[in-house]
């Protein structure tokens, strides 16, 4: 019959993550390949229920037929024989033996003897010696045909059953991931068989957790190189304080337009790491400068405000005005561009605006706490 599958386009993000499965893998993990076939197969039921998810199967299918000896080791202790012996023997009449050499052609090739191929009930008949003793196989093994697992996936010395779908367009994977341990959590599973949500969204949550640790590390370098340009170890950290009124316009904006913070998201507010301190660094530098020329604080901050309050607007809105074309989706890849022209457009306004206010005030509270302590 004809058979007809749906799948879903890679996009580019799906390259940067490095995977090439369908963007929702889930695997069960045990050892029982039945066991795990049973839970496979109730995942499946639920999954196919979910209105995000299509074209969902699975990996296990089943391959060639097999002939399965299992040898009863208290029949086979009484003919005094051991499971090595009968697996031997066995090899050697159904796989054939090497008897010899012969040459041939100038070359010398192996002599194998080895009997017809037998069916389900001649392998009952093969004989198995034991010194004078001879008798049948079936007199000491339960012999069955079964059809093998066309393949057995293992990881970290676990067998594994995959369930694999695809995913509705706009729909967060991360949306979809959370409706799936939800749903795998009714599954009652057998101790050592665990379910889990891999593919996209395991390779999300690796690069989620690496992209938050390199912007844990871009403040922690920029904190470093405005302590040195500054001498100070306290002024740093008036202008740090950018960062988090920078993340409320991120977020705000994500908010507004119902859109989820994903991957290029972070990426772009790890950009705002070193894009929204620039204004800060400008009315902080100035205000130092105006109280070294004999000002007092207060009105060195105001003067400083009034001196830099265009300087400041023009570095943001031709940022922001530059970025914008990149929020219009175009092409391929505009599910890439625009949430990152996004994080750093939102967060660049809120900066800006509440650089204007806040920083002013928070420099004016730490420079009279540090006066306190310098005096004391």
């Amino acid at each position: 019959g004809l058979e007809v599958t749906f799948k879903q386009e890679q996009t580019s993000l799906n390259s940067i993550l490095g995977t090439s499965e369908a963007p929702v893998v889930v695997e069960v993990r045990g050892e029982e390949l039945d066991e795990i076939e049973s839970v496979v197969n109730q995942v499946k039921e639920k999954m196919v229920g979910m209105s995000d998810l299509f074209n969902v199967q699975t990996s296990i299918e089943d391959g060639a037929p097999e002939i399965e000896v299992k040898v009863d080791r208290m029949r086979a202790g009484m003919y005094g024989i051991d499971i090595n012996t009968v697996v031997t023997q066995i090899q050697d009449q159904l796989e054939g033996k090497t008897a010899g050499q012969i040459e041939r052609e100038g070359e010398m090739r192996d002599i194998t003897l080895k009997v017809p191929e037998k069916s389900l009930t001649e392998v009952n008949d093969i004989l198995i010696t034991s010194g004078d003793q001879v008798f049948r196989l079936s007199e000491i093994a339960e012999i069955t045909q079964e059809v093998a697992p066309k393949e057995i996936i293992r990881r970290n010395q676990n067998r594994i059953g995959k369930v694999t779908a695809q995913i509705s367009n706009n729909t967060p994977l991360d949306k979809v991931a959370a409706e799936i341990r939800e749903a795998a959590a009714t599954i009652d599973l057998q101790p050592n068989y665990r379910i889990m949500v891999t593919g996209e969204e395991e390779k999300r949550q690796e690069s989620v957790s690496n992209l938050s640790f390199a912007l844990l590390l871009s403040i922690v370098l920029v904190y470093m190189v405005l302590a040195s340009q500054f001498e100070s170890l306290v002024h740093p950290f008036t202008i740090l304080l950018t960062i988090p009124l920078a993340l409320v316009g991120t977020i705000l904006i994500f908010f507004a337009l119902g859109k989820t913070i994903n991957i290029m998201a972070i990426i772009g507010i790890i950009m705002l790491a070193g894009i929204a301190v620039n204004n800060s660094i400008i009315l902080v530098d100035r205000i130092n400068q105006l109280i070294a020329a004999g000002l007092d604080r207060k009105t060195a901050i105001i003067q400083a405000g009034q001196q830099r309050l265009r300087p400041i607007l023009m570095t943001s809105l031709t940022t922001i005005l530059a970025l914008l074309p990149l929020t219009i989706g175009f092409g391929e890849s505009a599910s890439l561009r625009s949430p990152m022209a996004l994080a750093v457009i939102g967060g660049l306004t809120t900066s800006t605006l509440l650089t204007l206010v806040v920083i002013p005030c928070v420099f004016d509270i730490l420079d009279r706490v540090k006066g306190v302590f310098a005096r004391n």
